[in-house]
């Protein structure tokens, strides 16, 4: 039997071993084991159990000389011992003997100057082809002469005992740097596996001065790029699926000095009240060579239910990029023109869009700001303001500092204009029409925003367009959507004050970037 050489791993007696299959056999190959079953439309669905979404706290990273001092340590970049990591590991590796192990062999990274090596060793075969589909593909010369640089091991079976090794859970995803592995057990959510994948790239690409994101990323008949950074149910996806731009990639890039580049080869889309009218694209890429997460379907007609979220809110698609109308096989564009944060104001106070300076940019980019609705979560009765640092702040191992600088280095080679734009609400208690939003995004795109007249904000100090093309101006404004201008100036110092309370946390940050955030 061949074993590819995942015996230096110490699988040595595996049942079997098939490597870089297609997806047609991956498919199969899971119906036969029982893995899921097929949907009306050809796709393989699972459920994944308990763990239907990633387990933060069950996330850590081993501790070595090596790399401590590399690593903001808190709450997020939590510590294990490397004698507990090995004690894991050695347990993961027994589990695995005597059972069938696929593998994949692939790459994280469009551009071939800073693409990275991923062996993938999966117990299951749905997770093998979720993995296919979510990176970059080899070529057949490519795999003849395959190096990994990193090896993720994902054995959902192996339930880790919290007593006996260390962990919170049974469930644990341990990031060993130093030595290039990733263990991942007692969680099938395939998610854990891709954002893993970003976690690396996110640890090794600042080293060769490329900046590593989390956004989408599209380019413009005219070759410019652009990116858009921005929290679940800001907009991020469906604003950089437009029609007149080709997409790059829906969520995790890099940006080198001559380019910005996708990591992966694939998409991995939220399903929850999915609708072929709101979202075609991932509505009909949902077929033969998909795999689907936790989606509730009739079993005698095999149809989904994409509103039913009792199996999970978080139901997932992962598929290929080439599932995707007008999307980039390549994954590669130009260095970006324009940078675009995503936000939800429930606040109402934030405008619709504003244009931000460097420095301003640093910190609104660090402070990865959006906002939890009343309803949204048992016990939010009010809007609750969100920070999720660099707008990725559970895949990013380094300090923020390190992101910020990046960027702002990024921004003043390429020249890019950096917006950010509320998607949420304003003082008229609706939330902004999508028309409009995507009107001002394309007027950021194109330059139009440039030619215009902007007014400071009295708050949150960023410029306002006075006049967007098919924009209502009343809107651009935010402070004018009010009646009770009391009611305004009260929730505008109350946000600014929970940015500024937020940001002392980031002790690590320039001074010019605390005085670029909200005025008292």
């Amino acid at each position: 039997m061949e074993l590819y050489g995942i015996e230096k791993y110490g699988i040595i007696n595996p049942k079997a071993v098939y490597r870089n299959m297609t997806p047609a056999w991956l498919t199969e190959e899971a119906l036969r084991r029982n893995e899921g079953t097929l949907s009306n439309t050809g796709a393989l669905v699972v459920k994944t159990g308990k763990y239907t979404g990633r387990s933060a706290k069950d996330k850590f990273i081993v501790d070595t000389p090596a790399v401590h001092d590399d690593i903001a340590w808190g709450k997020v970049n939590m510590p294990i011992s490397k004698e507990a990591f090995e004690g894991i590991y050695n347990k993961v590796i027994a589990y695995l003997q005597n059972k069938e192990v696929y593998i994949f062999d692939g790459f994280a990274g469009a551009d071939p100057k800073y693409a990275k090596s991923f062996r993938i060793i999966n117990e299951l075969a749905s997770q093998n082809l979720f993995i296919h589909q979510l990176l970059r593909r080899p070529t057949a010369e490519q795999l003849a002469s395959f190096q990994e640089d990193y090896v993720i091991i994902a054995a959902p079976g192996f339930k880790c005992i919290p007593e006996r090794d260390g962990t919170r859970s049974e469930a644990a995803i341990l990031v060993n740097y130093e030595d290039h592995i990733v263990v991942i057990a007692g969680s099938q959510y395939a998610g854990e596996i891709k954002k893993s994948v970003f976690s690396v790239m996110n640890y090794v690409l600042p080293k060769q001065g490329v900046f590593p994101m989390h956004c989408s990323a599209n380019i413009g008949k005219d070759g410019n790029s652009a990116i858009f950074f921005g929290l679940s149910g800001t907009g991020k996806t469906t604003l950089s699926a437009d029609p007149n731009r080709v997409l790059i990639g829906d969520d995790e890039h890099g940006w080198a000095d001559d380019s910005v580049f996708n990591f992966e080869g694939g998409c991995y889309a939220k399903c929850i009240n999915l609708s072929k009218e709101k979202e075609p694209d991932i509505y009909n890429a949902i077929k033969f060579g998909a795999l689907v997460e936790n989606v509730v379907m009739d079993p005698d007609t095999r149809e989904f239910d994409f509103d039913d979220a009792s199996l999970a809110e978080n139901s997932r698609v992962g598929y290929p990029i080439d599932f995707i109308n007008n999307a980039s096989l390549e994954g590669v564009g130009n260095t970006p023109k324009t940078v675009i944060f995503l936000t939800a104001d429930a606040f109402g106070v934030l405008p619709p869009i504003s244009k931000l300076n460097n420095k301003q940019a640093m910190y609104y980019f660090v402070s990865g700001f959006t906002s939890k609705l009343a309803g949204t979560e048992i016990g939010i009765t009010s809007p609750v303001p969100t920070f999720s640092t660099c707008f990725g702040e559970p895949f990013m191992p380094m300090d923020s500092s390190v992101y910020a600088k990046m960027l702002e280095e990024k921004v003043e080679k390429s020249g890019a204009s950096v917006y950010l734009v509320n998607t949420g609400w304003n003082g008229t208690g609706k939330r902004m029409k999508l028309a409009y939003t995507r009107a001002m995004v394309t007027a950021a795109l194109n330059g139009d925003l440039e030619k215009g007249e902007f007014v400071t904000d009295p708050y949150f100090g960023m410029q306002v367009p006075t006049k967007v093309e098919n924009v209502p101006d009343d809107l651009l404004i935010v402070a004018n959507t009010w009646e009770d201008k009391a009611a305004y100036e009260a929730s505008a110092k109350k946000l600014a004050e929970m940015f500024r309370e937020n940001f002392k946390k980031y002790t690590k940050m320039p001074q010019d970037v605390v005085e670029a955030g909200p005025k008292a």
